[in-house]
């Protein structure tokens, strides 16, 4: 897992080496999701921006209805998502990383992905949440099956 390491004084005559993961939380999660939580796991006392990224349901997709969903994620979508974390931290300069992902029966409005980044600057941090968001859509195992207001439904992959 990538980490920095962090040096500083915390009394005289002695040095701390101590190692700072900069993945702080990865999870799924069958419950309700929290922003504030995602974000305060990216904090960074060197970060002068965090780049928080929320997904929401949506009420239309592709010109219908729809009236809510269901995440299901494959066994290995844990493993995954983590590879992802990892190849967008060794991508970026980025201080910190949090990404959480949604699964079971979503309502409208309904949480169901957010990420943090941070970074010592702005750039970097849109950067590096902008990829890891797409990567995670684009690998990670995890189905959307939608619901619509006409009685169909259909199954999408790389939710």
């Amino acid at each position: 897992m990538p980490a920095l390491i962090r040096t500083g004084r915390v009394a005289p005559g002695c040095l701390y080496l101590g190692i700072v993961t900069v993945i702080r939380m990865i999870e799924l999660c069958s419950e309700p999701l929290s922003v504030e939580e995602v974000r305060a796991a990216a904090a960074d006392p060197g970060a002068g921006a965090v780049v928080v990224f929320v997904g929401a349901v949506r009420d239309h997709d592709h010109g219908q209805g729809v009236t809510g969903l269901s995440y299901s994620a494959h066994p290995s979508a844990a493993a995954e998502l983590r590879r992802v974390a990892e190849k967008t931290a060794a991508s970026h300069s980025i201080l910190s990383l949090a990404v959480v992902h949604r699964t079971g029966d979503l309502k409208i409005g309904d949480l169901a992905v957010v990420a943090a980044v941070g970074a010592a600057h702005r750039d970097v941090a849109f950067t590096a949440c902008h990829a890891l968001i797409d990567d995670l859509k684009a690998t990670v195992p995890i189905w959307k099956h939608q619901s619509f207001a006409d009685g169909t439904s259909e199954w999408v992959e790389g939710a």
